[in-house]
């Protein structure tokens, strides 16, 4: 199978190391990058062949379409590909905003063809462990669900402009998580922010630490809270309460805190420190599934309109938190398809 990679950053480099390592793909992979010295050296390092330019993934016949891009250029890229009749696997978001989100998931429904989303959660074995626990009703009536993301530390400044802000590009996990772990739907968020951390946040008018209270169609309370500078190291956790019993995902012994009682567990020796580490295996697999997607072997795992439900999210809590109410996402125009 030829894929083309477009983005040779951090995350496309990662991926473009598993897609390299894949039997289906192996030596068939092709990169791409603004910067074409970084994407030759990506593929000299890694045995596949380095396009000049994007429109050479267009040209050269692959069958299959991985963006790894900057975001700003997600969806546009997402529409080239679905004129192309390839199919698409796109790191989130599909755009910054709604309208930009819509045309795109437009063009892919005019074009049927496949759009996977980048949410790697999903395929984490603890967040499956907790889906399956709901499912089962091994927890009884779910009423209660506490959800974190805690960088260990801040991005580049020069990233904070165009992430689109803490709520639509750290939280957006967390609300998807939140939906495809529970299996309901949010009501409604109130949500509030702080920029009190490093100036550049302030700079960007972004935040470095933010929460939502969530309130979700049978009842369920759900805290989501996020910051970008956590010492410890990288945590990421839910912890979900039933009336039946109570589990947490993302709890062991490297998770990045410290208990105060005297019997509790020793720190962690080796606390994670970024997304790549933590959740490396789920970023294998969900590439894995999308080369079965396009093979024929399976469904979508992660489509195009989970992408917009966790974005509608994020644009209710910034409007909650800039206009300091509570905020449906119903209200959010534009928001369905």
């Amino acid at each position: 199978m030829r894929i083309g990679l477009i983005g040779a950053g951090r995350i496309g480099a990662f991926h473009a190391a598993t897609l390299s390592r894949h039997r289906e793909v192996g030596g068939s992979l092709i990169v791409t990058d603004a910067d074409p010295v970084r994407a030759q050296r990506l593929a000299d390092r890694l045995g596949a062949t380095a396009a000049p330019t994007v429109n050479e993934i267009f040209t050269w016949g692959v069958d299959a379409v991985v963006i790894t891009a900057a975001t700003s250029a997600h969806a546009e890229l997402i529409g080239r590909a679905a004129r192309s009749g390839l199919p698409v696997f796109c790191e989130k978001p599909i755009a910054l905003d709604l309208p930009g989100t819509l045309a795109a998931l437009a063009e892919v429904d005019a074009a049927g063809t496949v759009l996977q989303m980048g949410f790697q959660r999903r395929f984490d074995v603890g967040y499956t462990a907790a889906r399956e626990a709901v499912r089962s009703g091994r927890l009884g009536r779910l009423h209660t669900v506490r959800a974190m993301t805690s960088d260990q530390s801040p991005p580049p400044a020069d990233y904070l402009p165009l992430s689109g802000g803490l709520y639509r590009d750290c939280l957006i996990h967390d609300f998807d998580m939140l939906r495809w772990v529970s299996g309901r739907e949010v009501v409604q968020v109130y949500a509030t922010g702080s920029d009190a951390g490093p100036a550049m946040f302030r700079e960007a008018n972004d935040i470095d630490t933010g929460a939502a209270v969530l309130t979700f169609d049978d009842g369920m309370l759900a805290t989501a809270t996020a910051t970008r500078v956590n010492g410890a190291g990288y945590d990421v956790r839910m912890e979900l309460s039933g009336e039946l019993d109570q589990i947490a995902v993302g709890l062991d012994d490297r998770t990045p805190i410290a208990s105060t009682e005297p019997a509790g567990p020793p720190p962690a020796d080796k606390p994670w420190t970024g997304f790549l580490e933590r959740f490396g295996p789920a970023y294998e697999a969900e590439l894995a599934a999308f080369v079965e997607v396009v093979r024929g072997e399976r469904a979508n795992p992660c489509d195009g309109r989970e992408a917009l439900e966790a974005l509608r999210i994020a644009e209710a809590c910034e409007l909650s938190r800039r206009e300091r109410r509570p905020v449906s996402p119903a209200e959010i125009p534009g928001g369905r398809l």
